[in-house]
């Protein structure tokens, strides 16, 4: 080999290697590049940690603001008297431990869950009311809810599960006196607006045309709620709700003893224990207010009826207007 060619050689070889130092420096910027970024993104969030929600008044303050001021700032924000907010903390405390936890109260908690119920308020705006996490908000509503639920497990049940006397509404009345006198109370449906995540809305989608749970519901002549059965999609016929509720033992419902008997409308199957109207005939109460003077048997106990059965239309109307619920209610 002649010097010429050693010289190219060497020549190569010390190119090479600059090329490989370059390459490997470049690589090591783009490490360090990454790595102060990761450090100063840990840094920013758990070292220099600016918080987020630093209100003067917190939650608490602000509850404590809602029960020592005026009747209707209490009535506006969880739908229910000063009185009864706190008989009803006392029964979540007392009957289905609600507990205080070390960073939050048992108040504080019952005031998310009826604030977010009774305004239709998003997470975001109870994080920026209660000056409380996202997660936090939601974990505490979670809880609430359970308490309740077992609650209303306990309270919506008939009075006297005998039906052993006449209710007062029937017996002093000389429409449904003696003809209904063993009627205990009424059943229908209505429908809840229920927000879904959009991959999931098509089942609850009916008649109303948006999204909603249709609920099942008992209640009595006080306007009482005996049974409630919700979940059911919108889009689900009211008789397969009736006939799923009345036959699975699950739901527990209380079955009219013999010769006891439900009020029903048209839309439920006609069977024993529970009572519908004539079909063919006219039967709600706005058919009859329009049209000629009730005449006929049939009519006659049809205007009944429907007259005896709307209690369960006013408790459902009184529901939702106590739950702040828009149209046809809203969760």
């Amino acid at each position: 080999m002649s010097i010429v060619e050693n010289y190219s050689g060497d020549e190569s070889d010390d190119e090479r290697e600059k090329k490989e130092i370059l390459q490997r420096m470049e690589c090591f910027n783009q490490l360090f590049v990454v790595a102060s970024s990761s450090v100063q993104s840990y840094y920013e969030k758990y070292i220099l940690k600016q918080p987020c929600m630093n209100s003067k008044q917190s939650g608490e303050t602000w509850i404590r603001e809602i029960l020592d001021g005026h009747e209707s700032r209490c009535m506006i924000n969880f739908r229910m008297s000063k009185m009864v907010f706190t008989s009803l903390l006392r029964v979540l405390e007392t009957r289905y431990n609600l507990q205080t936890s070390r960073n939050i109260s048992s108040s504080e908690m019952l005031a998310i869950f009826l604030y977010i119920l009774g305004t239709d308020a998003k997470v975001s705006q109870c994080r920026e009311r209660f000056q409380r996490s996202g997660s936090t908000i939601s974990r505490y509503f979670a809880i609430v809810l359970e308490k309740v639920s077992r609650m209303a497990t306990d309270l919506i049940a008939p009075e006297d599960p005998f039906f052993s006397s006449i209710p007062e509404q029937i017996r002093n009345d000389s429409r449904y006196m003696p003809h209904f006198k063993d009627c205990i109370g009424a059943i229908d449906g209505t429908h809840i607006a229920a927000i879904l995540p959009p991959n999931e809305q098509i089942p609850y989608i009916g008649r109303k045309g948006i999204p909603t749970q249709n609920v099942m519901a008992a209640c009595d002549f006080n306007m009482c709620f005996t049974f409630v059965m919700a979940g059911w999609e919108g889009s689900v016929h009211d008789t397969r709700i009736f006939l799923d509720a009345i036959r699975d033992p699950k739901y527990k419902f209380l079955h009219p003893p013999n010769g006891k008997y439900y009020l029903v409308d048209s839309g439920y199957p006609q069977m024993k224990g529970y009572l519908g109207p004539y079909r063919g005939q006219r039967y709600h109460l706005p058919d009859f207010r329009r049209g000629r003077p009730v005449s006929g048997k049939e009519e006659i106990f049809n205007h009944s009826h429907s007259s005896l059965r709307s209690v369960i239309e006013r408790t459902f109307g009184v529901l939702k207007k106590k739950g702040h619920f828009k149209g046809y209610a809203k969760l």
